[in-house]
C-alpha cells in the first residue's frame, strides 16, 4: 500500500469538532511506510485529551483493519518566525491562563484541580502560582518542599500528585507579605518562569492573581499563551469583573478556552434541597452573551474546600459529584485546547498550494 493509499483510508477519519476529514483539514504531517508498518505523524497538539484521543484511536482503527500496523506521533510545527533560542517555555507544549476578574470566586481551586485533573489523565503537567502577593497552591496541594538551585542557577521545581510547582511561597517566610511595585512583579515573573526546570511539559497552567494588572501584562506579554480559562461565580459582581478579564485577554489576541462557573447549587445534607446561594447559570448565560465555550458548573460543596485546605485536589476523588464535575471541566479544557491548535493549522494549511496526494 503506497502513500496516496494510506491518505484515502485517513479520509474516513473525521475530526469532530472541526466537521471535516483529517487529510482534507491538514492534520497528516507525515506518512512513512516500511511494507506493513506505517508510520504517521498527526498535528494533535492536546495530548490526552479525550478528542485528540479518539481521532488517534480511529486512525489506528482504519489502518489496522487495512492489514497494516500503525505507528502514531503527534506535532504542531513550531512557529517559522521565532528560532529555538527565541523562544519561551520551548519544552512546553501548552500554556493555560487560569484567571478571574475579582478574586474570591475560586481561581485557584479550579487551577489546581486542572492541574491534578490534567496529570490523571496522564499528561506531563506543571502549575505556577503566579499570584506574588497571595500565593496559595502550595498549601492546596500540601507541598512544603522547597525548590532546590542548580549549578546554573536554576531552579529544580518540587512535584506533587504528577504536578511539577512553582510559587512565590516557595521563596518568602510563610507570613511574609510581599510588597512590590510593577517592575519587580514584572522580574520576578520571569525569573520564576524561564529559570526554571521545567522539563518537556504537555501543560503548564499557570493561577494568576484576579484583575488585570501587572502580573497578567506580563505573562501576555512574555509567554506563549495558548489560552486562558476565566473562572466565575453565577452573580452579577463576579460577571461583570469577569467581562473585564474577557476584554484584557482581547486586546491580547489571547484565545479564550471557556467559561468555568465555580460555587454554583449548594445541596444541602441535611434538608436534600438545592440553594442558588450566588445565584444560577450565570456563568453559561456569560458564555452564551459572548459566545464562548461553558466549561461547567462545579457545586458550592465543603469538599471543596476541604480538598484545598487538606492539600488533595477534589477532582482524584472516586465516585463524587463534584469530582466529575471538575473533571468534566478538566476534559472540556483539554479538548479546546486541541481545538485551537488543530483550527490554526488547518487554516494555515488550507491556504497553501496543496500537492495532489494531500
Amino acid at each position: 500500500m503506497d502513500e496516496t493509499a494510506v491518505r484515502d483510508r485517513l479520509r474516513t477519519v473525521e475530526d469532530p469538532e472541526l466537521g471535516d476529514d483529517i487529510v482534507s483539514l491538514g492534520l497528516v504531517n507525515e506518512i512513512d511506510i516500511d511494507g506493513e508498518q506505517v508510520d504517521v505523524d498527526l498535528a494533535l497538539g492536546a495530548p490526552y485529551s479525550p478528542s485528540e484521543s479518539d481521532i488517534a484511536a480511529a486512525v489506528r482503527e482504519v489502518l489496522t483493519d487495512a492489514g497494516l500496523e500503525p505507528d502514531l506521533t503527534a506535532s504542531v510545527p513550531d512557529r517559522d518566525d521565532l528560532t529555538a533560542e527565541d523562544q519561551v517555555l520551548p519544552n512546553v507544549k501548552n500554556v493555560i491562563a487560569v484567571a478571574s476578574g475579582k478574586g474570591g470566586v475560586g481561581k485557584s481551586t479550579v487551577a489546581v484541580n486542572l492541574a491534578a485533573g490534567l496529570s490523571q489523565l496522564g499528561a506531563r503537567v506543571g502549575l505556577f502560582d503566579a499570584d506574588v502577593y497571595g500565593p496559595n497552591v502550595p498549601r492546596m496541594v500540601d507541598a512544603d518542599e522547597p525548590p532546590m538551585a542548580t549549578e546554573d542557577e536554576t531552579l529544580v521545581p518540587p512535584e506533587k500528585y504528577g504536578v511539577k510547582l512553582m510559587s512565590m511561597a516557595f521563596l518568602t517566610g510563610e507570613d511574609d507579605p510581599v510588597i512590590w511595585r510593577g517592575p519587580m512583579v514584572h522580574k520576578v515573573i520571569t525569573q520564576l518562569t524561564e529559570d526554571v526546570e521545567w522539563g518537556h511539559l504537555d501543560y503548564l497552567v499557570v493561577d494568576l492573581p484576579p484583575g488585570t494588572g501587572d502580573t497578567q501584562l506580563t505573562m501576555l506579554q512574555t509567554m506563549p499563551v495558548t489560552g486562558a480559562v476565566i473562572v466565575t461565580t453565577p452573580q452579577d459582581v463576579a460577571l461583570d469583573d469577569a467581562r473585564k478579564g474577557l476584554e484584557m485577554f482581547a486586546k491580547h489576541d489571547t484565545v479564550v478556552l471557556g467559561i468555568a462557573e465555580n460555587m454554583s447549587t449548594f445541596a444541602c445534607p441535611d434538608c436534600g434541597g438545592e440553594h442558588d446561594i450566588f445565584g444560577s447559570g450565570g456563568g453559561e448565560a456569560f458564555a452564551e452573551e459572548h459566545e464562548l465555550p461553558f466549561l461547567g458548573s462545579i457545586p458550592l460543596d465543603p469538599a471543596v474546600r476541604e480538598g484545598g485546605d487538606g492539600g488533595k485536589p477534589t477532582v482524584l476523588k472516586d465516585g463524587d459529584g463534584t469530582s466529575d464535575a471538575l473533571r468534566t471541566i478538566t476534559e472540556n479544557v483539554a479538548n479546546n485546547t486541541g481545538i485551537v491548535h488543530r483550527q490554526a493549522i488547518s487554516q494555515s494549511r488550507r491556504s497553501e498550494p496543496t500537492s495532489p496526494d494531500r
